[in-house]
């Protein structure tokens, strides 16, 4: 006979599998579309109490398993985290909140979980492809790009490669086919240009700016934290996701370039950025990583005012106490780490998505994307190569490491601190 769970508050009743395979819908839609892991685990195990059924969930990069406790009955689901989508992740844990707030029947939870999924669709393309050249243009401002025909070939490179990869999405389910090809586009687009001597073309911005808003912070970032709180598995997982990612990013701009007879032109330095259009550019950059996450419009502000705020912490921090470009991140995305973990925890947001959509601009893709192209000539050169050449792939990559290493630290370590050390009274406001 099948058993059968009761809600202490409820009449409604569900059978074992029924609660079960609930639960493994909700554990699956957090996973996939970029919930942190703890945040997932500590959802869905509040879930399941909910509904009857303690349970204990394990998170792996292709799977989860969902263990009864104290019974030989377990649920594995596939699910690989290749998404962010801060639309779906706010309906799921809208449902689950109803749940164990008594506000909804058992019988409803499961159909309520598919319609939040359902009911929020990605960003539309129109939205998408222009906040992609939005967040190409305002990079550029923020490295210090000020031709007005540089940050239009930027801008619209970037929205050409957007509207590639939404047309790439309906016909391809590859997760590295999209970023390469917009990356290839950029890269022809600045070959093309600096080609027929368009001004600012010459600048290496011109096909940078455009693949760094591919880069993927949110993989990163969970990574990190997986890493972290020791789900070492999970966390490796991610950072060689991210890390294939950047790859396909690389290969796609230098194959662009070389395709049209042009090279990456050698890093300069940038100009000093006023504090004004720097924090200006750092609330448009935000807007758009907001909107390749799926954030409904109202709640777009929160990345912009914190990217705001943290990029004001960083020029500051470079400005005033000659601090390098790596501590300079790490002040900010300190200051925004701890604005962060507050509102996205009380908002039921993805706190890797909100994270980076605040923090996107400080990113090292400048360097790695150099460090990739000198690496390329290092290998075309071979054993003639100056020593010029090793020392700039040996600086831009030990620059761009220490900018990641100081900016996952920057953001989860006010998470870290607040959650063990608050007192309990105040530690349940952040869940």
């Amino acid at each position: 006979m099948t058993a059968t769970v009761e809600a202490p508050s409820r009449a409604t009743r569900l059978t074992r599998t029924e609660a079960l395979d609930t639960v493994a819908l909700a554990a699956k839609l957090l996973l996939k579309n970029g919930q942190t892991s703890e945040r997932v685990v500590l959802a869905v195990e509040r879930l399941g109490h909910a509904l009857g059924l303690p349970l204990t969930l394990h998170l792996n990069w292709s799977e989860l398993a969902l263990q009864v406790d104290g019974m030989p009955f377990s649920e594995m689901v596939g699910a690989m985290p290749l998404a962010a989508d801060m639309g779906k992740v706010l309906g799921v844990m809208g449902v689950i909140d109803q749940v164990c707030d008594g506000k909804l029947a058992l019988k409803d939870v499961r159909s309520a979980l598919e319609a939040a999924a359902a009911h929020h669709s990605p960003a539309s393309t129109p939205r998408f492809v222009l906040f992609a050249a939005l967040g190409a243009a305002a990079l550029g401002v923020i490295f210090g790009a000020t031709e007005a025909a540089s940050l239009l070939l930027m801008a619209f490179s970037a929205g050409l490669g957007a509207l590639l990869r939404r047309w790439l999405a309906k016909v391809s389910g590859n997760p590295f086919v999209q970023p390469l090809a917009a990356a290839l586009i950029a890269g022809v687009v600045a070959a093309v240009a600096e080609r027929s001597q368009l001004p600012g073309a010459a600048s290496s911005l011109t096909a940078l700016c455009p693949c760094m808003i591919l880069v993927p912070g949110p993989h990163i970032l969970n990574g990190a934290i997986d890493m972290a709180r020791a789900r070492v598995a999970l966390g490796l997982a991610r950072l060689t996701y991210a890390g294939l990612l950047i790859l396909a990013i690389s290969i796609g701009l230098l194959v662009g370039l070389e395709a049209c007879g042009a090279a990456l032109p050698p890093a300069t330095p940038s100009s000093v950025v006023p504090f004004a259009a720097d924090v200006i550019a750092a609330g448009c950059a935000a807007a758009a990583f907001g909107t390749f996450f799926s954030m409904p419009w109202r709640l777009l502000p929160l990345p912009i005012a914190v990217g705001m705020l943290a990029h004001a912490a960083r020029w500051a921090a470079i400005s005033f106490a000659g601090a390098d470009v790596a501590t300079g991140a790490f002040a900010a995305c300190l200051l925004a780490g701890l604005v962060v973990t507050l509102v996205a925890d009380r908002l039921h947001l993805p706190f890797a998505a909100l994270g980076f959509s605040a923090v996107v601009s400080m990113m090292p893709g400048f360097f790695l994307f150099h460090a990739a192209s000198d690496l390329s000539e290092l290998v075309s050169i071979g054993p003639h190569a100056s020593m010029d050449l090793l020392i700039g792939i040996v600086t831009n990559g030990a620059t761009a490491f220490l900018i990641i290493l100081a900016m996952t630290f920057g953001l989860i370590l006010p998470r870290m601190l607040l959650g063990r050390f608050l007192p309990p009274a105040s530690r349940r406001l952040l869940t």
